[in-house]
């Protein structure tokens, strides 16, 4: 990001006067409760601020003004009409209609409910609006937009923002809040470059927000939009490049190792480390030992040996006399990875999760606390606070996406100056690393280890499903483990999609007692049993939903089937499909689909099938379905932003992404006059944990 020199215009700005944004909607005048409630329902809150955030979708263009013959069905025109006489319906399920005129022919307006028959009796001389169709080769406006005598037509907007609503909740409530919550926005000092601000065109703030939330002059401009995309992901990207200020400029603890340790777990793993691996390790070694704390995400694919770099992380924790952990989201992901680093590691490994109860606890806390324990395995129960420890210097923490970045920063509290590594085998698209994982140090690892066999990928509808059968049943009698993938756990009514359990009963049927079931509604012990039963091989058939998704490692399992495919994202699919291809034996994923799909469906399971690049199939996903809450539970839209979109404002993600690394390089403080108005950007948007890590010093 280059600048022009040029001195910002930045007027003091009075920190309160930003307070009325932050009011409640029901005190703008005008705005009734229970209206204020539902704008609050669509706005996702119940500030002004969150209101005049509250985007349009898209915008009606009202200026076409043709005459009843020249109006065509699906067009959205006003017309000049004369109320010729109203037909009342003869039953309730009838509508009302309103014949009206002009000087070229006549068309019907259609109500299903209408109360104001006294208020325009025949000769009333209107200006209607409203989307046209056709009836009975009449035309027709079902529920005119907006209605009004003819001497009023300076009311009708000739360009009308379309906003997400709710039930109840109508345009013109929103169109009326705004205009009280408008004028609210003060003068705000410019934080922009003037440089970016001449070459994009961009009006100030409170121009752009006017402009697209109550146009004047036509369909806004799409700078009007990028304007305020842009600020808001500016305001996100100072905000976590100042937090990565302060993780930077955290006090850690140099470890120095011999590498006695690592040499025996490589030894004992047999195969040479990959690329990504090597090159990987080197970045956390140096991290390790530096004189700052490590916050590092490990970001790898499926299979791409991350457990196998953390492992060796932590040892070089234990050579250098300190301890380690490691802690995983679930019970059976802990034991499995237990498992793994008591093979490899000379030194013993402790497992410690809620399960762990009486004396062997009180053993563990007291080896923990002592230091005579080093490395240990387990649930959130590592960082309890019953849990002391003697000196842990590095915490690995696995699966955790759905932490926010306080939550990343306050992971290693248990030791004096721990550094953490954070692992995820969802490959990230590089806009959400950007936007929810960039106050961290990033290694990706992209191959997979040597000796892994690509797994084929086919797709089949559901009505070959016999013919899917008896391949599972041949796979079956030659010794495989199958994974059978069901989006439901019980029949719905809503959707027509295959169950679980349904499944699960029809599979059992067949092929007896080799069939197991696991979900999430299951008692824990159920479910553990059956996932242990499929790893011991005294299940050959696992029926289950999404539980199988990460955590579950079965050498054996060669075979998965996923029924309803296209009900899955991307990325989980891919997830899903990683359960096998971790052993010596071909593998193969079928994917079932409805017999029909639409062309979207079609290109996603198509993608899938031709290829097994995590990170190109996470970014198709995120461009089709949006980022969701940082690979969490919702499913669309950039998360924690209201005006910048995914897709159309991606590239200028990355140039926020390059000026707030130069701001805050060059104003770490934010204490020159752009540095003071982007304080007033960071308030605007929130951006709370950025504050308060400015005010700390």
């Amino acid at each position: 990001m280059s600048y022009s020199g040029e001195t910002v215009n930045c007027q003091p700005v009075n920190p309160d006067s930003l307070a009325p944004l932050f009011a409640p909607l029901s005190g703008l005048r005008g705005i009734r409760p229970e209206v204020a409630g539902l704008i609050a329902r669509a706005a996702g809150g119940d500030r002004v601020i969150d209101l005049l955030f509250h985007m349009p979708e898209s915008y009606l263009d009202r200026t076409a003004r043709p005459t009843i013959k020249d109006a065509k069905p699906g067009m959205v025109a006003t017309l000049a009409v004369e109320v010729v006489r109203h037909e009342r319906p003869a039953t309730s399920r009838q509508p009302w209609r309103i014949v009206v005129k002009d000087d070229t022919g006549v068309a019907e307006l259609v109500y299903f409910r209408f109360t104001r028959e006294a208020q325009l009796p025949p000769g009333t001389k209107l200006l209607v609006s409203g989307k046209l169709d056709n009836f009975n080769n009449r035309l027709t406006m079902p529920h005119p937009d907006h209605l009004l005598p003819m001497d009023q037509a300076d009311r009708l907007p000739a360009i009308e923002p379309v906003w997400p609503l709710t039930a109840g909740l109508q345009a013109w409530h929103i169109s009326k809040g705004l205009a009280r919550a408008l004028p609210l926005v003060p003068p705000l000092p410019e934080w922009h470059d003037p440089a970016l601000l001449k070459r994009q065109k961009w009006p100030p703030f409170e121009e752009a927000l006017r402009a697209v939330q109550a146009p004047a002059n036509g369909v806004p401009d799409k700078r009007m939009r990028a304007r305020l995309a842009y600020d808001e992901l500016l305001a996100g990207q100072v905000a976590t490049a100042v937090i990565r200020g302060r993780v930077r400029a955290r006090a850690g603890q140099p470890l120095e190792g011999d590498s006695h340790l690592r040499r025996v777990a490589l030894q004992r793993f047999g195969l040479p480390l990959t690329r990504s691996q090597v090159q990987a390790l080197q970045e956390i070694d140096a991290d390790l030992a530096s004189p700052r704390r490590m916050l590092r995400l490990l970001q790898g694919d499926v299979g791409s040996g991350k457990t196998m770099v953390a492992m060796l992380a932590m040892l070089r924790a234990v050579e250098a006399g300190k301890q380690a952990a490691l802690m995983a989201p679930t019970e059976v992901l802990a034991k499995q990875h237990h498992r793994t680093l008591s093979k490899l590691c000379q030194v013993p490994v402790a497992l410690l999760t809620g399960s762990v109860k009486g004396k062997e606890r009180a053993r563990l806390l007291r080896g923990l606390k002592d230091g005579s324990i080093q490395m240990v395995c387990g649930t959130h129960a590592l960082f309890q606070d019953a849990v002391d420890y003697h000196d842990l210097a590095v915490a690995v923490i696995d699966e955790q996406h759905r932490f926010g970045v306080n939550q990343r920063l306050t992971l290693g509290a248990k030791g004096k100056r721990t550094d953490v590594l954070v692992m995820t085998a969802t490959p990230i698209p590089r806009t959400l690393l950007l936007t929810q994982w960039g106050e961290m140090d990033v290694s990706r690892l992209t191959e997979k280890p040597a000796g892994r066999l690509p797994i084929r990928t086919t797709l089949h509808s559901l009505g070959t499903l016999p013919t899917v059968l008896e391949g599972v049943a041949r796979k079956l009698d030659e010794g495989a483990q199958v994974y059978w993938v069901c989006p439901l756990v019980a029949e719905s009514e809503a959707l027509d999609v295959a169950a679980a359990q349904e499944r699960y009963e029809a599979l059992k049927l067949r092929f007896g007692d080799r069939v197991g079931l696991a979900h999430g509604q299951q008692a824990p012990e159920a479910r553990d049993a059956a996932l242990a039963g499929f790893a011991s091989g005294t299940i050959r058939l696992l029926v289950a939903t999404t539980v199988v998704e990460v955590g579950v490692d079965v050498p054996e399992a060669t075979v998965m089937v996923i029924e309803h495919a296209e009900r899955f994202g991307l990325a989980q699919l891919h997830q899903l499909r990683g359960r096998v291809g971790r052993g010596a034996e071909a593998s193969f994923c079928l994917l079932l689909h409805e017999d029909w799909v639409n062309e979207t469906a079609r290109r996603r399971l198509t993608l899938l099938r031709d290829t097994d690049d995590g990170f190109l199939i996470a970014d198709e996903d995120f461009r089709l379905r949006g980022g969701g809450d940082a690979l969490g539970t919702r499913q669309a839209g950039l998360p924690g932003y209201k005006l910048a979109d995914p897709v159309d404002h991606e590239s200028l993600l990355h140039l926020a992404h390059r000026d707030a690394a130069v701001l805050v390089s060059r104003d770490p403080k934010l204490e020159t006059p752009r540095g003071r108005a982007i304080r007033v950007l960071l308030r605007l948007f929130e951006r709370t944990a950025a504050m308060r890590t400015l005010a700390a010093g």
